[in-house]
């Protein structure tokens, strides 16, 4: 019998012509693996056109919950943000992918894992660690970087497939590189790859539209957590992925969650890339809201210094490591009093207070309020600026003394 691979399938041409190309290179049996995280309309016919251009079998898992209680969850608790735009689609879910291409490596027995990630990207590395991380002992196939590999563009690609007997409706079209699942779609591309120009967002946008075009009317809603993890939505209980879902539409309906942003590879590349996370841009800010209320100073302090962090690990697809639980360990404690309402007024792009509540709040009206209360005194705050700025004092006193001295050197 042959030995077996698991290729990471799209569906797409990439990915469809690397099926012929491993039964000819490498002369495995082809088990395609399609993880769907939220690709909806792309996962479409899948399995008749693997099986058309050789597979042996495709597997389609369904991990959307998942993806959102054990990926985007923590995530979202952390506050993971990239480089202070990037809310971390892609990111989130390749080791996720990865590890179901494990799963299913180790139910057939497969001897290798290959995928069609460039050998400028992401993805390759976060494919690659989460891989070494759960199964050093797997051969790992990265096609565009293979010696074999001797296709450069989608009409080379085209012209192999039907030299193999497998005629698709590809096209050789000049169309964005997209990345889609339940949190986001990114855009990569076309006029994208010079950062002069502005993006096409007539064009480009799936989710939603741009600000320009959103209604003209504002909508109020409503999100309740317990714990840091999305409940309700409008009153409403839901799971997460139905939250994220139904917070796309609305999000996507008034333009926001697009981010236009030049961003550092890990490669050590830049690269520029338009990305669209309207149910995810709500949730993060809302979120980040009932934290205002709750997290003493001090830890919330530190917890955003640890969220950039977070964000890079998961960035650079060291998901499975001892630094990202220790990370998210650190963020599940902090996540013990975050519960409550938010409530949002979207408009236009923008997203607008309209008032947070919490059985854990740590505001006191009658200390914030600008009226003595019991708890605090304006006069207590005399001593308090006295040693707070001590050290300012004494420095001036010092360095006024030294000039003194210089000015009566210096006559």
């Amino acid at each position: 019998m042959k030995e077996k691979v698991i290729l990471a399938y799209s569906g797409g041409l990439d990915t469809t012509a690397i099926i012929p190309w491993l039964k000819e290179n490498y002369d495995y049996d082809v088990i395609c693996v399609c993880i769907d995280c939220g690709q909806e309309s792309e996962l479409e016919g899948l399995e008749e056109r693997a099986t058309y251009s050789g597979a042996s079998k495709l597997y389609i898992l369904d991990v959307n919950d998942e993806f959102a209680e054990e990926y985007i969850s923590p995530c979202v608790k952390a506050g993971g943000t990239y480089e202070n735009k990037y809310l971390l689609g892609t990111s989130m879910a390749r080791p996720l992918i990865a590890k179901k291409l494990v799963e299913i490596a180790r139910k057939e027995g497969a001897a290798a894992i290959c995928h069609g990630a460039t050998g400028k990207g992401n993805d390759q590395v976060r494919f690659e660690l989460t891989i070494k991380a759960l199964a050093p002992d797997l051969k790992i196939i990265a096609a565009w970087r293979s010696p074999y590999w001797t296709m450069n563009s989608r009409e080379e690609e085209i012209e192999y497939c039907k030299q193999h007997g497998i005629n698709l409706p590809f096209t050789a079209d000049n169309s964005y590189s997209r990345d889609r699942n339940l949190w986001h779609i990114s855009h990569e591309g076309l006029e994208l790859e010079d950062p002069a120009n502005a993006p096409n967002y007539d064009h480009l946008l799936v989710l939603g539209v741009s600000p320009e075009k959103a209604p003209d009317e504002s909508e109020t809603i409503s999100l309740y957590f317990e714990k840091g993890v999305p409940k309700k939505l409008n009153g409403v209980e839901m799971k997460y992925a139905d939250i994220i879902r139904a917070l796309n539409k609305l999000g996507g309906k008034h333009g926001i969650g697009i981010v236009d942003i030049v961003e550092n590879r890990v490669v050590g590349m830049k690269s520029r890339g338009v990305y669209e996370t309207p149910g995810g841009t709500i949730l993060m800010e809302a979120h980040t809201q009932l934290e205002e209320l709750i997290l003493d100073r001090a830890t919330l302090s530190c917890k955003k210094e640890l969220a950039n962090r977070f964000a890079n690990v998961v960035y650079e697809g060291t998901w499975f490591t001892p630094l990202r639980e220790a990370l998210q360990a650190f963020m599940e404690v902090t996540q013990q009093y975050v519960t409550g309402e938010v409530k949002l007024k979207l408009y236009k792009g923008n997203i607008i207070k309209q008032g947070t509540t919490s059985p854990y709040t740590l505001y006191n009206e009658s200390i914030a309020s600008f009226t003595t209360g019991d708890l605090y005194d304006h006069k207590d705050a005399e001593g308090f600026i006295n040693l707070f700025g001590l050290s300012l004092k004494v420095r001036a006193m010092k360095m006024a003394e030294i000039a003194e001295k210089e000015k009566n050197e210096s006559k």
